[in-house]
């Protein structure tokens, strides 16, 4: 005869500050107060329940950035997670930062690939045995390789951290607590869904892990991924909604007998608002509210940044702001770094930081045509247009066109002001500093070969300071319409 518990487990991944309830099509939608009363209604129904959250509760809403990150953590101890993964952006204020906000924490912090490289100690603790109903439920917390190059802006720290092989350190913890009797494992990861299903085809069945719970890549599911046996779940991004799973654990052979997965809408219908939430929540929204309502330019129409691997008009205004108060020849703007989808038509600063929450220095340096073109056929390979893919992306400024055949794989025809680029012609070229530290991964150029052309310079110690400026200077702007990215098929 099986003996059969039940678990109920919730998860969600990519919060990014979406802390407030939005109004869609008439309907109230998401937001933590909403979120938390729904986990606490299931708390209350159900006997077993664990809450986990996948990464990213940091980065995205101006609540956030603007208390770097001390908010987050006092809004999330309210939400009261049972265990929390490392997600690539919480590293954005700093590893030292985020060794403060953990301490911060009311919840537990897991991560097991992160290392000192000097002593071989982690940054974190790389598990959590979470006991309910007699049942001991391990989780084990997994981070994407991003984290690296975030890292590398930590002059002290950064060269130290090491991410080690996921599938070897899985198999070293499970090995290492089988002792205590483990009846379910769940790796929390953020790695996105591909490296998920890469990993979890790696897995020795004889570790015993039963669930993968991501994040990174923002996937809305229909309904699980199997892979080695293994159901692999995200619940998108935000506050919008929660996945729930319901599972009949068999404890004799610690592994699931039967499960059901589904995704709730976080709405009035199901999620009862947490008041101490929203009174916590609507503290922080007037302070931000009040400090950045001042409007800094008006655009003629709203504007778009709906894909990061494609030329948008909110990208092209960005780089060109750039160039214009750097004297620069080029802008590549990170895509990535734009983190809404529409902006105007008029521009308060609250919108500003919100579109771009990243306030970094911009570097400077100067490369040859012929390396230009290498970077850019390096950033056009086909993986840039795959839609699952996170690879960098960059918008480019006024000046600027790139031909780019996708059949033959090169550049056609490279060109400033409609004169073609010469080969051994100096470019300046600027980038934000943690992209300017990644040229490597970014644009398949290193650090070493620039500077055989010059020293690159920080040109600006804030960029956040620039663009208000800017803009600021600015009061009506139009989204230039020239096609500065032209991709033949």
């Amino acid at each position: 005869m099986k003996h059969l518990k039940k678990l109920t487990l919730l998860h969600s991944n990519d919060l990014h500050g979406d802390f407030l309830v939005e109004n869609v099509d008439d309907k109230l939608v998401g937001g933590v107060s909403m979120l938390s009363g729904y986990v606490n209604k299931v708390r209350r129904e159900e006997e077993n329940v664990i809450y986990a959250v996948a990464g990213d509760m940091f980065q995205g809403s101006l609540i956030d950035s603007e208390f770097k990150g001390v908010s987050t953590i006092e809004i999330m101890n309210l939400l009261a997670p049972d265990v929390v993964t490392i997600g690539n952006h919480e590293v954005d204020y700093g590893l030292a930062h985020l060794l403060f906000l953990e301490k911060c924490a009311n919840f537990p912090i897991i991560n097991a690939n992160m290392y000192l490289k000097s002593n071989g100690r982690r940054l974190f603790r790389s598990h959590r045995i979470l006991e309910t109903g007699g049942m001991k439920v391990l989780f084990i917390g997994i981070l994407t390789e991003e984290v690296l190059q975030k890292t590398k802006l930590e002059e002290l720290i950064g060269t130290l951290v090491d991410i080690h092989e996921a599938a070897t350190e899985v198999g070293r913890i499970c090995d290492a607590y089988r002792t205590e009797d483990i009846d379910f494992t769940v790796l929390l990861t953020h790695i996105g869904i591909e490296a998920d299903q890469q990993l979890a085809a790696l897995l020795d069945p004889r570790w015993g892990v039963d669930l993968i719970i991501g994040g990174h890549s923002h996937t809305l599911l229909a309904k699980p991924v199997e892979v080695n046996g293994i159901p692999i779940v995200q619940a998108a991004s935000g506050t919008d909604q929660i996945g729930r799973f319901d599972i009949m654990v068999d404890t004799d052979r610690n592994t699931i007998d039967s499960y059901t997965w589904q995704l709730i809408p976080i709405t009035p219908e199901y999620c009862p608002e947490d008041e101490e939430l929203k009174n916590i929540i609507g503290k922080y929204k007037q302070i931000t509210e009040t400090k950045y309502n001042r409007i800094l330019t008006r655009f003629p129409e709203r504007y778009a940044h709906p894909a990061r691997n494609r030329e948008t008009p909110v990208g092209k205004i960005f780089a060109d702001a750039f160039k214009e108060s750097l004297g620069l020849d080029i802008m590549l703007h990170a895509s990535g770094s734009l983190r809404g989808q529409y902006l105007g038509p008029v521009m308060t600063l609250q919108d500003l930081q919100e579109m771009e929450p990243f306030d970094e220095e911009v570097y400077r340096y100067v490369v040859t045509g012929r390396q230009f073109r290498h970077m850019m056929e390096y950033m056009l390979r086909d993986e840039a247009f795959d839609p699952n893919a996170h690879t960098e992306f960059y918008q480019f400024s006024e000046g600027l066109r790139v031909v780019y055949n996708k059949t033959l794989k090169k550049v056609t025809s490279l060109t400033m002001h409609d004169r073609e680029i010469g080969e051994e012609e100096p470019l300046r070229v600027g980038m934000h500093q943690f992209h300017f530290k990644n040229l490597q991964t970014g644009l398949d150029i290193s650090e070493s070969e620039i500077t055989r052309n010059g020293m690159p310079k920080v040109v600006a110690t804030r960029s956040l300071g620039l663009l208000e400026e800017y803009f600021s200077s600015h009061p009506h702007l139009t989204a230039p319409e020239e096609q500065r990215l032209v991709i033949e098929e």
